[in-house]
């Protein structure tokens, strides 16, 4: 197998629903990190083997292969394929995994992984806003469960014991990090400005200055009247799009280009469906056996913030290093731009590992349905 590494990390700007991307299309969107990834490397698009897109609602304006009509769009030569994919929250995740399987393999050499999501545009459930996904045997097997993500985000809470206050306390620190993350210039050179017809978005816009644990105390819970989770412990409705260069240590060489990070592991897994959101758990166990390094060894962890509860679980049963856990701040504050997201945290923890020296860094994401990502990524010497 051979040698695989990400030469180029870029994202957009996290917007806020009906913020300062609103109105872009997903395929424009997603134009605008092609294009600066290609500028940054300094590569010929026409070296590129394919480009492999993640985007969950692929409907609207998101449908019929909104990879394909990415390419085209960034005005790259009409020979480059793309593709679009759907692992729920982890789409761009397994795009990076599926991009380093082909370039491990030898099928290709330079791939473009990444990912969008124009939520503000196409709601969140706009996918399924007919039908019955799940069946009447599956529905059956779980006992008629509504498989919804904030009553399985409540079950998580009590099971593990949660308080309210806790949720709370977890969520205003994820502001608190991402603040002090932006102040600092920590994103600006991961980011790509997004120009519209109404200004240009430079930074990511979810974060709320100054949450407290009594501010989020007085809004009403989401999804249960005495449940403990509410808009303010939950991800935020975003738009977003992010690009990652993956190809080998040697093509990298060839096409002059510095790799940022090595590829190590990249692991799925399935978990309980009702639970739903607790994948990352067992998925983080498979990509530290596969890569054979213990939690400990690693530097930087981003697990998604998709409600408070998810991360806290899978510290409490890791053990990890609550301060190297998200600690830019995760999706309560930055935003969740769906299929778009594992790019787009992905980008982030490369470029915080490149700028602490950090040589392991960790990421992993819970999914709709019960599964979860973890990829395991090295700093390039």
């Amino acid at each position: 197998m051979r040698e695989v590494v990400i030469a180029g990390a870029v994202r957009t700007p996290v917007g806020k629903r009906n913020g300062g991307m609103s109105g872009m299309h997903a395929a424009d969107l997603s134009a605008v990190v092609l294009t600066e990834l290609a500028r940054r490397t300094g590569i010929d698009p026409v070296v590129v083997d394919d480009v492999i897109w993640g985007c969950v609602s692929q409907v609207g304006d998101q449908s019929s292969n909104i990879g394909r009509y990415a390419v085209l769009a960034a005005g790259w030569p009409e020979t480059i394929p793309g593709t679009t994919i759907n692992r729920a929250c982890g789409s761009s995740q397994q795009a990076l995994d599926f991009a380093a399987q082909a370039v491990a393999s030898g099928q290709q050499d330079v791939v473009v992984a990444g990912g969008v999501e124009v939520m503000s545009r196409v709601p969140l459930g706009s996918a399924r806003s007919t039908g019955m996904p799940y069946g009447p045997k599956v529905l059956a097997r779980y006992e008629n469960f509504s498989f919804n993500q904030g009553i399985s985000a409540e079950l998580i809470a009590q099971k593990w014991g949660f308080t309210r206050t806790r949720l709370d306390e977890f969520s205003a620190q994820s502001h608190e990090r991402a603040a002090a993350a932006q102040d600092k210039g920590a994103f600006e050179e991961q980011i790509v400005s997004v120009t519209t017809d109404s200004g240009t978005v430079t930074a990511d816009e979810g974060i709320r200055r100054g949450t407290t644990v009594e501010k989020l105390a007085g809004l009403k819970p989401a999804f249960q009247d005495d449940g403990v989770i509410h808009a303010g412990s939950s991800s935020q409705i975003s738009d977003g799009a992010a690009a990652l260069l993956v190809t080998t240590a040697e093509r990298a060489r060839e096409l002059g280009l510095t790799p940022l990070v090595r590829y190590r592991v990249g692991a799925v897994t399935g978990a309980d469906p009702v639970l739903m959101l607790t994948g990352p758990i067992p998925a983080t166990a498979k990509a530290l056996r596969k890569a054979g390094i213990g939690i400990s060894d690693i530097g930087v962890f981003e697990v998604n913030e998709a409600f408070a509860p998810v991360p806290l679980a899978w510290l409490a049963e890791t053990g990890a290093d609550p301060a190297a856990m998200n600690p830019l701040g995760g999706a309560i504050a930055l935003g969740h731009p769906l299929g778009g997201s594992g790019a787009v945290l992905m980008t982030r923890m490369i470029h915080h590992m490149r700028d602490n020296g950090i040589r392991y860094g960790l990421q992993t994401m819970c999914e709709g349905g019960g599964t979860a990502n973890a990829t395991i990524v090295e700093l390039a010497s």
